[in-house]
């Protein structure tokens, strides 16, 4: 219960490495992944977490394996948001950036496509906005997954 069966600084660079992975996947799956979720992507964080879960501790089940593994997760969170709150080009990278999905009252269908928003997505944001599509200046796909509205 309190002796790890593998080395520590095993289940460090496990921790490590999945996080990396995981960050890098998730990027890859693009923003509304991360800032709409709908049941199905609830589902996918769900069966991520338990997909990773042997990855992480190599079988060991000990309670000082699983404190360094949450200690050595949460650090690199912490590294991570410093990084990026300290550089912009690392914000951009690790974050992404702003995607222009409409302006002057069109939505560019082809960039929706390619962000994997749903149509039903920019018309729920424009009502949220009360804002009419033939007023709208500016439709933005935010890098966290919310879409922005500007009015004329």
């Amino acid at each position: 219960m309190f002796e790890l069966d593998v080395p520590w600084w095993e289940l460090m660079a496990r921790a490590a490495l999945v996080y990396l992975a995981l960050l890098l996947l998730m990027r890859m799956t693009g923003k509304r992944t991360v800032g709409q979720f709908t049941p199905f992507d609830l589902l996918v964080v769900m069966l991520l977490s338990e997909a990773v879960s042997n990855s992480l501790s190599g079988g060991d089940d000990s309670i000082p394996g699983g404190l360094l593994l949450a200690m050595t997760l949460l650090g690199l969170n912490m590294l991570i948001a410093w990084l990026t709150s300290r550089s912009r080009k690392i914000a951009e990278l690790i974050d992404g950036t702003p995607v222009l999905l409409g302006r002057d009252g069109v939505i560019f269908d082809k960039v929706v496509r390619q962000c994997r928003v749903a149509a039903g997505d920019v018309e729920q944001a424009l009502r949220e906005a009360d804002c009419p599509l033939k007023d709208m200046k500016c439709a933005f796909l935010e890098a966290d997954g919310k879409i922005t509205i500007l009015q004329k």
